[in-house]
């Protein structure tokens, strides 16, 4: 049903304004009976942060921000879903329009600004749905006027604790004023201590939580040097390469909507996301999983992605041009490369090119 649905209304919702479309296909999910996908192959299994992953295909935040429709998700077939970004207390974001589609570069710009409903009534819902199964981490952030936005992630671990599979620390969202300046060497020694103390507090009452750290691709080199050496200090669970860019590739084609502020994602992040994935690869030396997000809307990118250092893949861009059927061809796709390379894991093909990567030139 949600599949016919999907390419009947996939023509519609492109002619919507991108927000308009986005909240119909949100209520569409709640409304719509979706059937459970069939099980997946038992080689595209995955472990990787002490979980247990079906598939290694999950949707990245920013689709479902307020844990509205996690369990359609993975019924759909996604190995797991990503909620958030949540901030501890309601804020509105941007103003409207703050989404905007690049068709002819099959590109998303979004200057959302944690558009959040506050920590509450997110809670609430992945409260009702604890005993449903399946991976549901929740990625979080500051509120934009926090006095102390460290605090607000701490706060956050304690509220969550007990239903997050896993957490996300966004920290390179270029959207909230001054949210990146939380990646550079003291800000972010100092928010992995705190919010890691704050797990380990209520790790008695709840069991051992991931914490992941999210990047941005726009990170020098030497910022990347440190950010992986705090992380490894730190001892974090992994890391995701990596957010939005506010770079604009000389490549794109729709230079007028180019022009708007906010985050790049899709088809033209793929080589920056990618090669910086191969990069933190590297520089992790194996210390801890990888997931790369960025530009995926087809199933050898995937593989690529994987290929240079993502243990796990998100994709949310990739979906608003191909629609679910993108996640039903990565996964076939994922398949029929361990066929052909022998392989009886996805995890001997993970970093298998990331060395190489990191030689090339770097992406225009």
């Amino acid at each position: 049903m949600i599949g016919l649905f999907d390419r009947l209304s996939r023509p519609l919702l492109r002619a919507l304004d991108p927000e308009d479309a986005h909240n119909l296909t949100l209520k569409a999910l709640r409304l719509v009976p979706v059937g459970r996908a069939a099980a997946d192959p038992p080689e595209l299994a995955v472990r990787a942060f002490g979980l247990n992953f079906p598939n290694p295909v999950g949707i990245a935040p920013g689709f479902d921000k307020g844990a509205t429709v996690a369990d359609a998700l993975l019924r759909l077939g996604f190995g797991f879903v990503e909620i958030g970004t949540v901030t501890p207390r309601a804020q509105p974001g941007n103003p409207r329009p703050r989404l905007f589609r690049l068709e002819a570069d099959r590109a998303v710009i979004n200057r959302l600004g944690f558009n959040s409903e506050g920590a509450p009534p997110v809670l609430a819902r992945l409260a009702a749905r604890a005993g449903n199964g399946g991976i549901v981490g929740v990625n979080i952030g500051a509120n934009k006027d926090s006095a102390d936005r460290t605090e607000d992630y701490v706060r956050l671990i304690d509220t969550f604790a007990a239903v997050a599979s896993y957490f996300t620390l966004n920290v390179s969202s270029p959207n909230t004023p001054g949210l990146r300046n939380l990646q550079q060497v003291e800000a972010l020694d100092d928010l992995l201590g705190r919010v890691l103390d704050a797990r380990e507090k209520v790790r008695a009452r709840v069991g051992p939580t991931p914490v992941l750290l999210k990047i941005a691709p726009d990170l020098t080199l030497s910022d990347l040097d440190d950010v992986v050496g705090v992380a490894r200090k730190h001892g974090v669970d992994g890391m995701i390469v990596g957010n939005t860019t506010i770079s604009r590739p000389p490549s794109l084609r729709d230079r007028a909507t180019a022009k708007e502020t906010g985050g790049l994602s899709g088809r033209p992040l793929f080589k920056l996301s990618t090669r910086m994935l191969a990069e933190t690869f590297v520089r992790a030396e194996g210390a801890f999983p990888l997931i790369g997000v960025g530009g995926i809307d087809s199933g050898p990118a995937a593989i690529a992605k994987i290929k240079a250092g993502a243990t796990l893949v998100q994709v949310y861009s990739g979906l608003v041009y191909r629609g679910i059927g993108l996640l039903t061809e990565i996964k076939s796709d994922l398949a029929a490369a361990l066929k052909r390379g022998h392989r009886n894991s996805l995890a001997e093909m993970v970093g298998v090119d990331a060395a190489e990567m990191t030689a090339e030139s770097w992406p225009a």
